[in-house]
């Protein structure tokens, strides 16, 4: 793979990287567990569109210079998941296609543990640093868990709306220094 000159955090237990090919199958699995998959928007993903996914990871951090990280165990160098931001362009009302986008995705195995916490807030101070920018994140009301990480992190919640037929969350984040704007390369 070319380097996308990624940058690489280290939190007290992970490590957050770009994406390498060899992490494509436990992504693959992630996407693929009931369990992980019970919140999201739509059915557990296929290969194909798990592969479509990777790949789009990688044309964030080329075209907006922020994107995707994997989360990596320090002890065990386990593929524990995803954290970051993206930009996705959603249909939903009202849009919001100027923002950066959180969201963060662990394998079932490491639900419980302070990980998605612990590496979301890393990817946001970096993103405070690099961007200087509100950050925006969705999620089904029911889904506690990843409410409780949004508001630990930093975010409140903005509104609902619908999204793929669906009682939505929007929950923002006020910009925390930085260079104010998002990149438009």
């Amino acid at each position: 793979m070319i380097d996308l000159a990624i940058p690489t955090l280290e939190t007290d237990r992970l490590i957050l990287r770009g994406h390498r090919e060899a992490d494509f199958e436990s992504m693959l699995a992630m996407w693929q567990d009931p369990v992980v998959q019970r919140y999201f928007h739509g059915e557990p993903m296929s290969r194909e569109d798990a592969w479509a996914r990777f790949l789009k990871g990688f044309g964030m951090w080329a075209v907006r210079g922020y994107g995707i990280f994997a989360i990596e165990e320090k002890v065990s160098g386990a593929y524990v998941g995803m954290t970051g931001a993206f930009e996705v362009r959603r249909e939903m009302k009202p849009r919001i296609d100027d923002l950066p986008e959180a969201g963060w995705s662990l394998a079932a195995r490491f639900h419980g543990h302070g990980y998605a916490t612990e590496a979301t807030r890393a990817a946001l101070a970096w993103m405070d640093r690099q961007l200087g920018s509100e950050v925006f994140c969705i999620m089904v009301p029911e889904n506690v868990p990843s409410i409780r990480v949004a508001e630990k992190c930093g975010f409140v919640r903005s509104h609902e709306t619908i999204y793929k037929d669906e009682a939505t969350l929007v929950m923002k984040r006020p910009p925390r220094g930085g260079i104010v704007g998002v990149p438009t390369n």
